[in-house]
């Protein structure tokens, strides 16, 4: 008999991504050999990843929490309070943060895409905003900034680089290709990546980047041939490079759905919220592409059942 359903032993997908991603960081169930153990690091790192995907305060996450299933699914002896749920986002530094992001990459990649964008530091009233102008200036809060490198197939990000002020993309992309371990991978940028230092970089960490020359203004400088060896690759065009758009989307995406502006206000807990901001991103990446595959199987082996019945009739 053939079972269309088949029961799982998780209770929901991101339930499933979240133990699979624990166990693929190999971090130990508790930091300290003695003293409190009311909780796991698993649910530590389930509990940010959920309040981070709530986009609720703190004091808002925890009420929320205390009446959803998560409590039984996580097998929580106790409720973690504000503070406590505080604390356990300062344990975690940014070393953690992007090695949970890295985890939760596909293992076959090779077109990559890099683009820088702006964020929203401070999401202020537009009202009160309006009404304290007439009394006198508002304190200036700037944007922060992010180099976003990501996978174009699986549109996950592989990497990021935060700052809050107003740096090159070029210098954002240079960080970012400096901690690259892929291999073998073909890169894409705009006209704003157009760089020999970042070309020398790139080629150095295994990625064969491409990013379109810039107009020369200079006089007589049409006939001229470009400096740089690399940058004189690049004067053909890359047949790729229409896939370097998928970086817009997925920029998109972060703003209107995950960051349409960032709460926190010191710059290192920015970089933070940011960061994990980005590893709920990738969890949902994983949990589509899943999804997907699944139904294909599904569907694949449902046709080869259905054929091999039509074969025995016929036989």
């Amino acid at each position: 008999m053939f079972e269309q359903n088949i029961l799982s032993r998780f209770n929901n997908p991101l339930e499933e991504q979240l133990v699979k991603l624990f166990h693929s960081l190999n971090l130990p169930l508790h930091f300290n050999k003695t003293g409190n153990k009311e909780f796991t690091n698993y649910q530590r790192i389930s509990i940010i990843i959920l309040f981070h995907k709530s986009k609720k305060s703190l004091r808002e996450f925890i009420v929320e929490l205390q009446e959803s299933r998560w409590v039984s699914w996580l097998d929580l002896e106790k409720i973690p309070k504000k503070s406590t749920l505080h604390d356990w986002i300062m344990i975690f530094d940014m070393k953690i943060v992007h090695k949970i992001s890295k985890v939760l990459l596909p293992e076959n990649i090779e077109l990559t895409s890099i683009d820088g964008t702006a964020f929203d530091s401070w999401q202020r009233s537009r009202h009160y905003e309006k009404r304290a102008l007439e009394f006198g200036e508002l304190p200036y809060m700037p944007p922060v900034k992010a180099g976003i490198f990501i996978d174009v197939k699986s549109q996950s990000i592989i990497d990021f680089e935060f700052v809050t002020n107003n740096k090159h993309d070029v210098k954002l992309a240079e960080r970012i290709f400096k901690r690259n371990t892929l291999k073998n991978i073909r890169g894409l940028g705009d006209k704003g990546f157009d760089s020999e230092n970042l070309h020398e970089i790139a080629r150095a960490n295994g990625i064969n980047f491409y990013a379109p020359l810039r107009k020369m203004h200079k006089w007589g400088s049409k006939n001229r041939k470009p400096r740089g060896f690399y940058r004189r690759k690049c004067i053909e065009p890359n047949p790729d490079y229409n896939q370097r758009n998928i970086n817009e989307t997925v920029n998109s995406v972060l703003k209107r759905t995950q960051i349409p502006f960032l709460r926190s206000k010191k710059d290192s807990r920015k970089e933070k919220e940011f960061g994990w901001q980005v590893v709920w991103y990738n969890i949902k990446r994983k949990i589509k592409f899943s999804i997907g595959n699944e139904s294909q199987t599904f569907f694949i082996q449902f046709n080869l059942f259905v054929l091999s019945g039509q074969s025995r009739r016929l036989g």
